[in-house]
């Protein structure tokens, strides 16, 4: 059983992460300024569900094999590239916001979060030199620790990310009644998008 020690030290830890601004609180937000509060929600939980497959692999020693081979580190990392570029010129081609659009359907929302945040393979390295530092063999079995503190970081990442897609739809909402605004704010989610396919393309390993 994890120490309660342990754990009162790993949760604010974990909220201090999930509130320092990244890929996944910006992919929010984006989907947020395009599609609604809904979209940006069910794209939260498809980013805690793919970090939760990430912080599973890295328990089961895999994540050390993403560490281990440039190669196959760079093959994840391209396919979240084009994943990204996708969505850019999806959102571009959407034409301008407006406040009577449909969302996008809640499946396909958790699954553009899920592919995203498992086709980064920097989350699996972060897990790796995160997580570790409060996994005890003494505490139980390794892969369960993995998993209690994995969920602690995805429950957290969750809330946090979700709100900042509800931000989003605010402010959605109250532009997209001028034109100029509508076309805008098409524009700088597809520009989220493709920053962060930049962001993902020039990153290193370390």
């Amino acid at each position: 059983m994890i120490d309660p020690v342990t754990l009162l030290v790993f949760i604010p830890a974990a909220l201090a992460l999930n509130l320092t601004p990244g890929a996944d609180m910006l992919f929010c937000l984006g989907q947020g300024l395009r599609s609604g509060r809904a979209t940006a929600v069910a794209a939260s939980a498809g980013i805690s569900a793919g970090s939760m497959v990430h912080v599973a692999l890295a328990g089961l020693g895999l994540g050390a094999v993403v560490s281990a081979l440039p190669g196959l580190f760079d093959v994840i990392r391209w396919i979240g590239v084009g994943y990204l570029v996708y969505l850019a010129c999806s959102a571009l081609r959407s034409g301008p916001v407006r406040a009577d659009m449909p969302s996008v359907p809640a499946r396909r929302a958790f699954r553009s979060g899920f592919l995203v945040n498992l086709a980064n393979p920097k989350v699996i390295l972060f897990v790796l030199a995160f997580v570790p530092q409060f996994v005890s063999p003494e505490a139980g079995p390794v892969l369960v620790q993995f998993l209690i503190f994995g969920l602690i970081l995805a429950v957290g990442g969750f809330f946090i990310n979700g709100m900042v897609g509800i931000f989003a739809d605010q402010v959605r909402q109250r532009l997209t009644g001028s034109a100029v605004f509508a076309r805008w704010l098409s524009r700088i989610s597809a520009g989220i998008f493709a920053g962060l396919a930049v962001r993902l393309a020039v990153m290193e390993r370390a």
